[in-house]
């Protein structure tokens, strides 16, 4: 049998604020374009691609391991159980319903950081998914113009990894990509380079849950915040009238600026990748222990 950690009421009510506090300092300013009808077409991508209702990123999960003494609002959530006068995690109806995802995922993650990483794409993903279109996917202007913009892709290879960014690919610019992305090849493709997979460890530690600490689900939103910011600074859209500044990736110095902070961000995703992998095994030997 597993030890848990028993947090008193004080404990995980100081939690559950902590969290909810540091929700809404990603949260507020998106509800209030919300509620003014705008729309900010960097961040509100967080809100939109990611099915994640802001109601829902307040709820505080304490985690695998961990046990609520008291009344704690977990008693009448999903996954969660009373036992000994205790709220934790109801670990075999989890397993039960969503042993197969939790299984994808690990493998997806650990094999991301062990595939080779890759630090020459320069996020000319973003350029191929308006190459010789007619529209952009964004209410910004190009910062080169359609022109421009075209002869970037033109005078660069393609080195996508990511199959969820390679799929937006222009149909002119499919084939220039070093290789053709596939679903079922993403745990061979995907890599820790990658901004797009690094933001979506949030997507995964959602899918996760109640596993995943609520601490470390916000950190992994706060890493695809970061990563959407380069994401976006590196594309072809003009983002200053947002507030964001320029990496212009179409030059020499502009690559290397692109690349310290791709590997700044893939530092700090392979370290929650690792975290959350940690988390899946532990959960997985208390099954196997438990049957």
């Amino acid at each position: 049998m597993m030890d848990f950690t028993v947090l008193s009421e004080q404990q995980w009510q100081e939690s559950m604020e902590q969290h909810h506090r540091r929700t809404d300092s990603f949260t507020k300013d998106h509800l209030a374009r919300r509620r003014a009808g705008k729309h900010h077409p960097v961040y509100d991508f967080l809100f939109e691609y990611y099915p994640v209702r802001i109601a829902h990123l307040h709820k505080w999960h304490p985690g695998f391991g961990v046990a609520l003494s008291g009344l704690p609002p977990h008693k009448d959530w999903k996954f969660y159980h009373v036992s000994k006068e205790v709220t934790s995690i109801d670990s075999q109806s989890l397993w039960a319903q969503r042993h197969k995802t939790i299984k994808y995922i690990r493998e997806l993650l650990a094999k991301t950081n062990t595939n080779p990483a890759h630090f020459d794409c320069f996020g000319l993903h973003e350029w191929a998914m308006v190459y010789q279109a007619n529209s952009t996917r964004h209410e910004l202007p190009l910062r080169l113009g359609a022109a421009g913009t075209n002869e970037v892709v033109e005078n660069n290879t393609l080195r996508c990894t990511h199959f969820d960014a390679f799929r937006f690919f222009t149909p002119p610019a499919r084939p220039l990509n070093f290789t053709i992305l596939t679903r079922e090849k993403q745990p061979q493709q995907d890599q820790c380079g990658c901004l797009h997979a690094n933001m979506d460890i949030y997507k995964w530690a959602t899918k996760l849950q109640p596993l995943i600490p609520g601490s470390l689900w916000l950190d992994a939103f706060s890493l695809a915040w970061d990563a959407r910011v380069l994401d976006m600074e590196a594309s072809p859209y003009d983002c200053r009238d947002y507030g964001l500044g320029v990496v212009a990736i179409e030059t020499a110095e502009g690559k290397a600026h692109y690349v310290r902070r791709q590997r700044e961000l893939a530092v700090r995703a392979n370290q929650l990748r690792e975290r959350i992998i940690k988390i899946i095994d532990d959960f997985c030997l208390s099954i196997s222990t438990n049957k």
